[in-house]
């Protein structure tokens, strides 16, 4: 069975190359350029010292096992050795899992890993490195990236395959983007010209004991637990393998019609729950609706442009860094202080429905959470990499949680309790009708947010004078009051959006 696995592959390989000749030629020219720059900066790393060895190949080697798992999920790449394909054989499942893992080396992006993992253990020799570890490395670098890879697939085949959508590789994207950007932030804001920076340093060693790094730096950091997460992260990739495999070919799924796969947009993506449809619709509004786009494009200009004037007044640079994050974090929790007022008379449907407050009430904060992660991931390392002291990053976010969840939380509430009248849709963002009430509402957003942010802004203060743990408690004070209060809104909007309907909708047809 194993023979005839491996046998097929490499048929499909030699009809790609015969059919695909020019799409073939091109993705192997990429790889070998690709490959071959990898290996020429491996074999140079071999005179660099130890701390620059272990911190590249970290950060490097958890890049590329980042990669083999999240490209299956991102792009429409399909199976070449679906395990589905060998149910018309009746072989075994477990037959099956051991024959297409033993078969996923015969692909350019395996023998790409195959290589680079050659470099690295010679890599690893010339920093002293005893060869047969080495080897062992080697060999755990490609199982784990290659059993990395088999299990993105097989999750992409069994969930995404019917609801693989522009809109999910979006957020998949997105996802990557908010990670990737607090890192290159980091890295470029450390000072270099002492040799490898010691937060750097730092960072490495937690990165070393983590799945998609502990492999890549095992030989230069064989501490036990750096040893237990590399072997273990192996053996339960294996493991997920045979349990997905076993899945795939013990279960039929139900067969999806082209109608329910294509045209539904964000609702293919949300959860087919009452919060899911209301959060696929807000994510439409708020992608098409002028209205929203205008209030969520100045939040970050408004929030730099409030930092000149202490510039000029002689605020420190260091210190103003500071600030933008905090305020955008506020401002992003107030912005939905009215929400419903936007939907105008299709709120109706929420009501008409049947659908809970509290389903409603989280639904409408999806598209808000997904525009305020990405916004802050970028906005909080580049003010701290500007403040220059990365030990205020617990404090940076416990402030910022504490203002975004606590605003979200009492929006939820206000929304509901005290909507006034806004911009009609297809009306200029701009105008704003005529209205007695509203300021209220506002008000109490705003101070009920910084309230929320009290405790984690004094434990800042607290920090900030030099006490020793307090930047840990500024952090735990603001995400644990920001997520009651959020829980708190939810709840307690929704029982208000249950009790209200009759005056909502009266609000809605009148405004």
């Amino acid at each position: 069975m194993v023979a005839h696995v491996l046998r097929l592959r490499f048929d499909v390989l030699v009809g790609a190359l015969r059919f695909h000749r020019a799409r073939a030629l091109a993705a192997l020219a990429a790889t070998v350029v690709l490959v071959g720059a990898i290996v020429l900066a491996l074999l140079r790393l071999q005179d660099a010292p130890y701390a620059s060895a272990l911190v590249v190949l970290a950060v490097g080697g958890a890049a590329v096992s980042a990669c083999f798992a999240l490209v299956p999920l991102v792009t429409p790449v399909r199976d070449p050795l679906d395990p589905r394909a060998f149910i018309v054989t009746g072989r075994d499942w477990r037959l099956v899992a051991a024959s297409t893992a033993a078969a996923s080396p015969l692909s350019l992006p395996s023998a790409a890993v195959i290589v680079v993992s050659v470099a690295v253990a010679l890599t690893w020799i010339a920093h002293g490195v005893d060869p047969v570890a080495a080897v062992f490395g080697a060999a755990l670098i490609v199982v784990t990236q290659l059993l990395l890879a088999r299990v993105a697939l097989g999750v992409a085949a069994l969930v995404l395959a019917e609801r693989r959508s522009r809109e999910l590789t979006t957020l998949l994207l997105l996802g990557i983007g908010v990670v990737a950007i607090p890192v290159a932030v980091f890295l470029a804001s450390l000072n270099w010209d002492d040799g490898v920076p010691g937060p750097l340093l730092a960072a490495v060693g937690t990165l070393a004991v983590t799945p998609i790094g502990a492999a890549w730096v095992l030989p230069l950091d064989p501490r036990p637990t750096v040893v237990i997460v590399a072997v273990l992260t192996a053996a339960a990739l294996a493991v997920a393998w045979i349990l997905i495999v076993r899945r795939m070919l013990t279960h039929t799924e139900r067969p999806v019609s082209v109608r329910e796969r294509r045209g539904l947009g964000w609702f293919t993506v949300t959860p087919g729950t009452p919060g899911g449809a209301v959060a696929a619709r807000s994510l439409v509004y708020w992608l098409r609706d002028p209205r929203y786009l205008v209030d969520i494009a100045i939040i970050p200009v408004a929030s730099v442009v409030a930092v000149v004037p202490l510039v000029i007044v002689g605020v420190p640079h260091e210190i103003a860094a500071l600030i933008p994050a905090p305020l955008i974090a506020l401002l992003l929790g107030w912005v939905v202080h009215n929400d419903l007022a936007y939907d105008g008379s299709a709120v109706w449907l929420h009501i008409s429905s049947a659908v809970r407050g509290a389903s409603d009430r989280v639904g409408r904060l999806v598209p808000l959470l997904l525009v305020a992660l990405p916004l802050l991931a970028i906005a909080i390392p580049v003010g701290i990499g500007i403040h220059g002291d990365w030990g205020v990053l617990p404090v940076m976010v416990g402030v910022c949680s504490a203002l975004l969840l606590g605003g979200l939380g009492l929006s939820s509430v206000s929304s509901v309790l005290a909507p006034y009248a806004v911009a009609r849709h297809g009306d200029s963002p701009f105008q704003q009708p005529q209205r007695t009430g509203g300021g209220l509402a506002q008000g109490a957003v705003l101070v009920g947010a910084l309230l929320a942010a009290a405790p984690a802004l004094w434990w800042s203060w607290r920090f900030l004078l030099g006490e020793a743990h307090a930047q840990w408690w500024a952090l735990g004070t603001g995400v644990g009051v920001g997520l009651v209060v959020l829980v708190a809104g939810i709840l307690i909007g929704g029982l208000l959006f249950d009790r209200r309907g009759d005056r909502l909708m009266a609000f809605a047809e009148t405004t």
